[in-house]
């Protein structure tokens, strides 16, 4: 499959997933997806002053499909400066959702990394990004632009899945070996966490302590993973 292609197929994949059933699914007041940004913020928390540092008022990022800006709100409410900060995003609805619901001076970019400089970023993030991409050369591109736009000492962050999902055939889960053959480098992270989705919408009904015990003891049910790496 050609990238183009690739990039068809994704565009094409995320416009059916808009509104309706997929969209209740994940909607913001489910409580099993209330536990999976609570989990999200908490592994973040403790990763992002290990790497970038406490202060982040002069870390500049880019967060790559960044949806609806939730992630670039989060590092906004962290101390994160707007002007600092850009979102790229193929889907342009998502794109003026985001542009319409977060503080001004972020840069939005409907598009690839293309248009940014080389070694202009300390951040560069993708949330559920690579699953979406089944295409392993399409794959290795974004890993390279990435590395790429990040400056010495700089740091990707992948926040994705660590299991296929056999219900789905358009995700695909990326590995370890990916991660370190995208990214080599000796100063890395990597934290699992967030219950399966399926089994995170049954438990959602009983009481909160079950889930959270389940995820703390049990690291194999956890699907989703944060991965770091320092470019030296």
């Amino acid at each position: 499959m050609s990238n183009q292609a690739e990039q068809e197929r994704i565009n094409h994949v995320y416009r059916q997933w808009h509104g309706g059933a997929a969209l209740d699914r994940y909607a913001w007041h489910r409580p099993e997806i209330v536990r999976q940004a609570a989990a999200r913020a908490r592994v973040l928390a403790a990763l992002l002053p290990a790497t970038v540092g406490r202060d982040l008022s002069a870390v500049r990022a880019i967060d790559i499909g960044c949806g609806n800006g939730a992630f670039l709100r989060q590092l906004i409410d962290w101390g994160a400066l707007p002007a600092h900060l850009a979102g790229t995003e193929l889907q342009p609805d998502r794109l003026e959702h985001a542009h319409a619901h977060t503080a001004p001076g972020v840069r939005w970019h409907l598009g690839q990394l293309d248009d940014f400089a080389d070694a202009s970023v300390d951040l560069v993030s993708a949330h559920t990004v690579f699953s979406s991409i089944l295409d392993e050369d399409l794959r290795r591109a974004l890993a390279a632009q990435m590395w790429r736009v990040l400056r010495p000492g700089g740091w990707t962050m992948i926040f994705d899945f660590r299991y296929d999902n056999p219900r789905n055939p358009n995700v695909r889960k990326v590995s370890d070996v990916e991660l370190l053959r995208f990214w080599p480098t000796e100063t890395r992270h990597y934290r699992t966490l967030v219950l399966a989705p399926p089994l995170g919408r049954v438990l959602a009904r009983l009481p909160r302590l079950l889930p959270e015990l389940l995820e703390t003891l049990v690291p194999p049910l956890r699907s989703h993973f944060v991965y770091m790496a320092k470019k030296e």
